[in-house]
């Protein structure tokens, strides 16, 4: 999203602020908003009709949240919560639409961010069937480098504190699986952890363990 397009849709939006852990769609919900994250982390999620929960996905500074509702008029298809403190520019729907209208090069953008989320979704698709828990662990992890990772004094440490249990929702995988996925890596020497922090050593080592 281009910084002008940013600016416009935060002009247009209402700031609001989220503490840890709050909710800022749910499954099912109507399409009546459409947030603009500003700074913090959303964690995406699905839940099975038995309660386990899927990671769909992250989302950060300068993504949307709830923009294919506000397209299709569908209800959202999946909860989104702040993972830390995230601020972000709330919109109506029908705000959203009426810029997305009346602004073709908006419009354009709009198309290639959704582009590019169907492609990390149809990599996904093929990534599962083809990759095994080690491999999939080792693809969200480059994932998370290129997201959230800062510089460390022998790699990239992930700046996102996530959980075993997560990790494990978003690859695909049991929490055991997971477990033994890092620690096969660290035995490897490519990575290091610790609690709730992760450091990549040798991204190419992980690279060689993806499908894609």
């Amino acid at each position: 999203m281009t910084a002008q397009i940013q600016r416009a849709l935060e002009e247009i939006g209402q700031p609001r602020a989220f503490a840890p852990g709050d909710v800022l769609m749910r499954a099912g919900q109507e399409p009546d908003r459409v947030y603009l994250i500003g700074s913090g982390v959303v964690k995406v999620t699905w839940f099975t009709p038995s309660g386990t929960e899927v990671v769909l996905g992250f989302r950060g500074a300068g993504e949307l949240l709830g923009e294919l509702s506000a397209l299709d008029l569908e209800p959202s298809s999946a909860t989104a919560a702040a993972v830390g403190e995230v601020h972000a520019h709330v919109l109506s729907t029908a705000a959203f639409a009426r810029y997305m209208e009346s602004e073709p090069a908006a419009a354009i953008e709009m198309l290639r961010f959704l582009s590019r989320r169907f492609r990390d979704a149809d990599r996904k698709l093929i990534e599962f069937g083809s990759s095994d828990a080690l491999g999939r662990v080792a693809s969200r992890l480059l994932e998370l480098a290129a997201d959230y990772g800062r510089p460390a004094e022998h790699g990239v440490t992930i700046g996102l504190p996530l959980s075993q249990d997560e990790l494990a929702a978003w690859a695909g995988c049991s929490r055991k699986a997971a477990v033994n996925a890092l620690r096969t890596l660290r035995d490897m020497h490519s990575i290091d952890t610790k609690r709730r922090e992760i450091t990549i050593l040798e991204p190419q080592a992980l690279r060689r363990l993806t499908a894609m």
